[in-house]
């Protein structure tokens, strides 16, 4: 019985490659999510609705350059538009990614039955060849009356991680959940 269950522990168990930055940050992403979604905030997935669909309008542009009816010399102009248009929408992608997005990871909305009007921001940042991962919660629209200052996690990956790559969960979720608990008392801002 004991061995089953020490079976579907492993089986469970989030384990990164320690020599890959991307596969250790993704873990760590993936269980702050988790985390956020279980103290009651719901994701907003409208910043990655608005990319799907500039990145839809984007791939139907260049589809319809590419299967025009007619051939190249006789749609010279049209192809002309169709380059335009695939670059300013391009354009338009990079700029909510640089402006909006930032590094963020989740998009909330403010929690069911909660005072503040608000969702949170949750940032994270794993810079190449560092060990420190950072980790940032603000508020969804920082400039309301009910938005917290933002509050800042940077502690070394090494500390979450066994030396076989295995995220040790208990340790993580405490370190996220004190961040989260740290936001939450914040003394909210004055107007």
């Amino acid at each position: 019985m004991q061995e089953k269950k020490a079976e579907t522990a492993n089986k469970n168990a989030k384990k990164a490659n320690l020599l890959d930055h991307g596969s250790i940050k993704h873990i760590l992403d993936e269980s702050v999510t988790e985390i956020v979604k279980s103290r009651g905030y719901v994701e907003d997935v409208r910043m990655s609705n608005i990319r799907l669909l500039l990145g839809t309008i984007i791939i139907v542009i260049a589809l319809v350059a590419q299967f025009y009816k007619k051939k190249f010399p006789e749609n010279r102009d049209f192809l002309i538009g169709c380059i335009v248009l695939y670059i300013v929408f391009n354009g338009i992608l990079q700029l909510v990614i640089y402006t909006k997005e930032k590094n963020a990871i989740l998009f909330t909305y403010p929690p069911a039955g909660s005072v503040t009007s608000t969702g949170l921001v949750v940032s994270s940042k794993l810079p190449r060849f560092s060990d420190l991962y950072t980790l940032t919660i603000a508020s969804a629209d920082p400039k309301s009356i009910s938005a917290g200052k933002p509050v800042e996690l940077t502690k070394s990956v090494t500390q979450w991680f066994t030396k076989d790559g295995v995220l040790v969960e208990g340790l993580f979720w405490k370190d996220v959940e004190t961040l989260i608990n740290d936001y939450a008392t914040e003394p909210k801002k004055k107007k």
